[in-house]
């Protein structure tokens, strides 16, 4: 059990503020279209949707960068975006929450990664992807890689943020995290089934429990399984820390040499869970950032998923929101 006094609640809420994270991986744009099915379409038996609404929020990596952002850090997003209408989209949300895009590269070569979703009367109907799953040129990951490189001496962490989508190349991120451990930065990892592997010697590393299985060709059902697969991720990942995120089942957090640690879900009621993963790892790294060990920081990550899978749609934490809702828990 991982119990924090309101005194250090106190002092790590203050270390939040100013933390400069660099989020890199796969940056996307999120579409919404809303409104009515009225009737049919005489040109084929399909609902006609009278739109009411149209908007854009950030998805994937980019969500991940505004998640730090409302916890108080400053966010400094690293990938890649295409020569496109929803890229132009993209960059202006950017610029609306003043988040840095000189870390973005445009490949003219490869689409806005974008997911557009149809809402007719409160009913999610469909889901249009537009993306490019091939990897990255040479040149661009030097792009990237040269950005990276600038900014190295003035920030306080990194996330590697993969989706499968093609910016986190297995060379790419071999050169980040050579980057990072010779500046002794932090990294935290969010991986995906692609390159599972890859991320070797990483601070932290955060899979799901669906990865995980899959990766490991094995099922995660009782408490030695989740032991179990703990630690043959530690062992060979060589990760100072693995956080496995177990849905309904909380977390459990793994440290060689050290016993690992379960904490259940704090969800009162879920909503959505689209979007909770991205907050888990936004707060888990800029806790660590802030000087909270691994355990407080898994609290805090912990308690920022159950706060936004109780709302509806991909929502940011509130830093105000978690550590009031930690301090109602605790106190």
């Amino acid at each position: 059990m991982v119990e924090i006094s309101k005194k250090r609640l106190t002092e790590l809420k203050k270390s939040f503020d100013g933390k400069r994270i660099a989020v890199i991986g796969d940056m996307m744009l999120d579409g919404y279209f809303w409104g009515d099915v009225k009737r049919i379409s005489p040109e084929a038996p399909v609902p006609v949707l009278e739109v009411e609404e149209e908007f854009f929020r950030f998805g994937g990596a980019a969500n991940v960068a505004f998640n730090i952002l409302t916890l108080g850090g400053i966010p400094l997003p690293i990938g890649v975006i295409g020569y496109d209408n929803y890229g132009t989209i993209f960059s202006s949300l950017l610029k609306e929450k003043n988040i840095a895009n000189d870390g973005i590269i445009i490949d003219e070569e490869r689409p806005t990664t974008t997911k557009t979703r149809v809402i007719a009367n409160s009913q999610h109907v469909v889901r249009i992807d537009k993306e490019s799953k091939s990897y990255i040129n040479g040149k661009i990951q030097k792009k990237l890689t040269s950005h990276l490189e600038s900014i190295l001496g003035k920030i306080d962490g990194i996330i590697l943020q993969d989706y499968n989508k093609g910016i986190l190349t297995p060379s790419l991120i071999s050169k980040i995290i050579s980057l990072a451990n010779k500046k002794n930065i932090l990294v935290t990892v969010d991986p995906k089934f692609d390159n599972f592997f890859e991320y070797k010697n990483v601070t932290v590393f955060k899979p799901n429990r669906k990865e995980t299985e899959s990766v490991l060709g094995t099922r995660i059902k009782t408490d030695s399984d989740i032991t179990s697969a703990g630690k043959e991720l530690l062992h060979k990942l060589n990760s100072k820390y693995v956080l496995l995120t177990l849905g309904e089942g909380g977390i459990a957090v793994f440290e060689k040499g050290e016993k690992e640690k379960r904490m259940p879900t704090k969800a009162r009621k879920v909503a959505d869970v689209s979007g909770a993963g991205d907050t888990v790892i936004s707060t888990l790294t800029i806790g660590l950032a802030a000087s909270a060990d691994i355990y407080e920081a898994s609290f805090l990550a912990n308690y920022a998923a159950g706060v936004v899978c109780g709302e509806v749609g991909i929502v940011p934490i509130e830093k105000e929101k978690l550590f009031e809702t930690v301090l109602k828990d605790n106190l």
